[in-house]
């Protein structure tokens, strides 16, 4: 956790890697997460038969640079937090990746312990089993 989807125009494989380890490195970095807690999605969009819609918002002139990083995360960070991983997401995307931090646009998704999922159908972070197993007949089964 956290699980990250990173969409860029017409990335390669290498685009596409250095802006994964910018996002992770900053989620590290900022946020504490540890180094081997990487879940993520690369997609690069060729232009035609995928492509990525942008506009000048907020009076930012974007290009077709743009990167888009959409990461989903368990709720408690500090607005001061989200702030210095934005800042720091940008800074690593232009270091790695040579992308204007004009043209990265992240967005955070929180959700709760119960919302994760990492495998063997378990709910991994929830507090207790009877969290996760509300049918008593599927105690004895899992016994």
């Amino acid at each position: 956790m956290p699980l990250v989807r990173i969409d860029a125009l017409r990335a390669d494989s290498d685009r596409l890697d250095a802006l994964g380890r910018a996002v992770h490195d900053a989620l590290v970095e900022t946020i504490g997460f540890p180094p081997d807690d990487r879940f993520q999605v690369l997609v690069s969009h060729d232009g035609v038969s995928s492509t990525l819609r942008y506009d000048n918002y907020l009076g930012i002139h974007r290009d077709d640079d743009i990167v888009f990083v959409a990461i989903t995360l368990r709720s408690g960070r500090t607005p001061t937090e989200k702030q210095a991983l934005y800042r720091r997401i940008a800074e690593l995307a232009h270091e790695y990746a040579g992308t204007d931090p004009r043209n990265v646009v992240v967005t955070l998704t929180e959700n709760e312990s119960i919302d994760w999922s990492f495998g063997y159908g378990k709910a991994q972070y929830a507090a207790s089993a009877d969290e996760v197993n509300t049918d008593p007949s599927s105690e004895a089964a899992e016994s």
